[in-house]
């Protein structure tokens, strides 16, 4: 069964298999609002056994004020096909009878490959979550791995990253194509202070960041924040 927990998944559930992530276009802050109501209503309503959806579903809200994100956890890829194909088309129905127009993006699968944060106990709550999208020339995951490996290499050899930062999970996409960090912040602020520090983005002008910031066969990125809106949880 479904239910409400604080508006942030476990990131390192064990169990989990697929991470899908995708966006809907809303139009306006009103607008986003009553998504999220018609989400919460249309999920409220359900009473799905644990096997029979997600492990987490969770949704942010863009700073544009136009879009959701949403992030869902699943055992594996059967089990989201199983659950499209059974529940999703209802789901989509009674929150667009709510709230019509959205035009939803086809959400990217992916698994997580790693994770870190910044202080061992690490307890803060994150109040901005920072999706940064690395899209490489062609399919390869063995070089999605390596570029994870040499961002963690940077991280653990950078002398002055922000405070503000709290931890990264990085996501391999399926089509081997692609690398998603769900990046947890204290603030907005925090980030776009960091974004203002020395270097280019993120990190120190070390050799280690710009190994990261010329790596052969990235072709583009985006960096995008949200505040953290909704979360539902199956029973574990």
């Amino acid at each position: 069964m479904i239910s409400d927990v604080p508006a942030r998944p476990d990131l390192c559930r064990p169990g989990v298999g697929l991470v899908t992530v995708g966006t809907w276009h809303v139009g306006s802050p009103g607008r986003r609002r009553a998504a999220l109501d018609a989400v919460a209503r249309a999920w409220g309503r359900r009473d799905l056994p644990d096997d029979a959806g997600p492990l987490s579903y969770s949704m942010y809200a863009g700073e544009d004020g136009e879009t959701l994100l949403h992030y869902a956890q699943w055992t594996d890829e059967a089990a989201h096909r199983a659950f499209v194909r059974a529940h999703e088309g209802g789901l989509h129905a009674e929150i667009d009878a709510a709230v019509p127009g959205i035009e939803r993006t086809a959400p990217h699968s992916c698994t997580r490959y790693r994770s870190g944060t910044l202080r061992p106990d690490e307890s803060r709550v994150p109040g901005c979550v920072v999706i940064v999208d690395v899209v490489f020339d062609g399919p390869d995951p063995d070089r999605q791995r390596d570029w994870v490996d040499t961002v963690f290499e940077a991280l653990g050899s950078d002398p002055g990253l922000h405070p503000g930062g709290i931890s990264g999970h990085f996501h391999l996409g399926l089509d081997g194509t692609r690398v998603l960090n769900y990046a947890e912040w204290e603030s907005a602020g925090a980030h776009i202070e960091a974004l203002a520090g020395p270097g280019d983005g993120i990190g120190s002008e070390t050799p280690q960041w710009r190994r990261v910031r010329t790596y052969p066969g990235v072709v583009r990125g985006g960096v995008k924040r949200y505040s953290p809106a909704l979360s539902l949880s199956a029973g574990v």
